[in-house]
């Protein structure tokens, strides 16, 4: 009996990148923005949830897994795949630089601090770029101020910060973001303004844990006339959508705090 030909994770990422394409081109789901970025997202539904996905020993490299997602991971390959999908540069290669555009700042790759580990920052680099808006303030957010620096005050979490050029470069990082004007909306406001959110928008769930800008991310979709939550969820395992529209999921959690509100553009 002839053993089955293992497949390499790169393979399956292309196999999945061809299923990605196949479907929406069947679906024809080009002519809304916002109607591509849930439509990607929804073809993820069920993919695990997995943790640290891009860390990994030596230099720093473009990783790419659309097998397994974090919160994070899940909304940045969605944002990347809409917008792969609409350049119609259909090779893996091009998926992949649109990605690492995206995922580091200024869209270059110069070692782990280029990373965009913060999401307030990744928003706010991607803004610069051209690829998103922050909308935050215009639809009635409030000023958020927070000291951001979980990262190097918890480098035992993240061992690239045990190299000290690294270390001083994160802190200096931290500290540019903490100086930002940066808005969030209350999370007792967010019903009052559900009707200013579109499908796809990218909502970013601020925190009270200290140190922290921002702790879970997922992609605003309207289900029965209520936004929901389209997220990697770590409490279902899963790429799923939240039951609980999206004001009351916020509510029940004590440590969230309010919302950020990003949108794709056209």
């Amino acid at each position: 009996m002839k053993k089955r030909k293992s497949i390499s994770l790169e393979e399956k990422d292309r196999n999945i990148l061809d299923k990605l394409l196949k479907f929406i081109d069947k679906g024809g789901f080009l002519d809304f923005q916002g109607k591509l970025i849930c439509e990607v997202g929804k073809f993820f539904l069920r993919a695990p949830y997995r943790v640290c996905t891009l860390e990994g020993k030596g230099p720093e490299t473009t990783v790419i897994n659309l097998r397994e997602f974090d919160c994070f991971t899940f909304v940045e390959n969605v944002v990347a795949l809409s917008q792969y999908i609409k350049s119609k540069r259909r090779s893996f290669e091009s998926f992949k630089k649109i990605l690492k555009r995206i995922r580091y700042r200024r869209g270059v790759l110069k070692g782990y601090t280029s990373r965009l580990h913060y999401y307030s920052d990744w928003i706010y680099d991607n803004q610069r770029k051209g690829i998103l808006r922050d909308i935050t303030k215009e639809i009635g957010g409030r000023p958020f101020k927070k000291v951001v620096d979980f990262m190097t005050v918890n480098e035992e979490l993240y061992p690239s910060l045990k190299i000290p050029k690294n270390f001083r470069r994160m802190r200096d990082i931290e500290r540019m973001i903490t100086k930002r004007g940066l808005f969030f909306i209350p999370k007792k406001m967010i019903k009052y303004l559900e009707d200013k959110f579109l499908d796809g928008d990218l909502i970013g769930v601020t925190t009270e844990r200290k140190g922290l800008d921002v702790q879970h991310a997922g992609i605003a979709i309207r289900i029965g006339g209520k936004i929901h939550l389209l997220h990697a969820s770590r409490r279902e395992g899963k790429v799923a959508i939240s039951k609980k529209p999206l004001n009351q999921y916020i509510l029940t959690n004590k440590n969230y705090s309010g919302i950020m509100v990003a949108r794709v553009k056209e």
